[in-house]
């Protein structure tokens, strides 16, 4: 199939007007200029609404100024029980039905819990291609 050029297409990385637009020229530009000169009226008549009882200009005040808390939670140390990841996992689940560990960081202990399964899962199937390479006289990457 060959590419035929079209008129009015420009190539691939060309622009047909490698300047641009000048900042601040487009109707968006003008409409926040002409809203920024009204700023300070605004913020005063919600600041007075607000003031007066007006819930929804408060909250409005306040979600601007005031950034929103995160639920955090302090670390808790636990020792996870058993020698296979199952047993550690059990552990991790423990510790949440007794309350000695909130669900989120249970969460992320199972979820590295998860991850190190997959790591030790690769690890067992190097150990277990060099196994076989090893046996029958193969090299990695060798073809015959």
């Amino acid at each position: 199939m060959t590419a035929t050029k079209r008129p009015g297409r420009w190539k691939v990385g060309e622009s047909g007007n490698p300047a641009g637009r000048k900042p601040g020229t487009g109707e968006v530009a003008k409409l926040r200029a002409s809203i920024a000169k009204q700023v300070p009226g605004i913020l005063k008549n919600l600041t007075t609404a607000a003031l007066s009882g007006d819930v929804g200009a408060a909250r409005l005040l306040l979600e601007r100024v005031i950034a929103p808390l995160k639920a955090s939670e302090e670390a808790a140390p636990v020792a996870l029980m058993g020698d296979t990841l199952t047993e550690q996992g059990k552990s991790v689940l423990a510790a949440v039905a007794s309350g000695e560990l909130a669900p989120g960081q249970a969460a992320s202990l199972l979820a590295s819990l998860g991850t190190l399964a997959k790591l030790e899962e690769a690890d067992e199937l190097k150990r277990r291609i060099e196994a076989l390479e090893q046996r029958y006289g193969t090299t990695p990457g060798a073809t015959k």
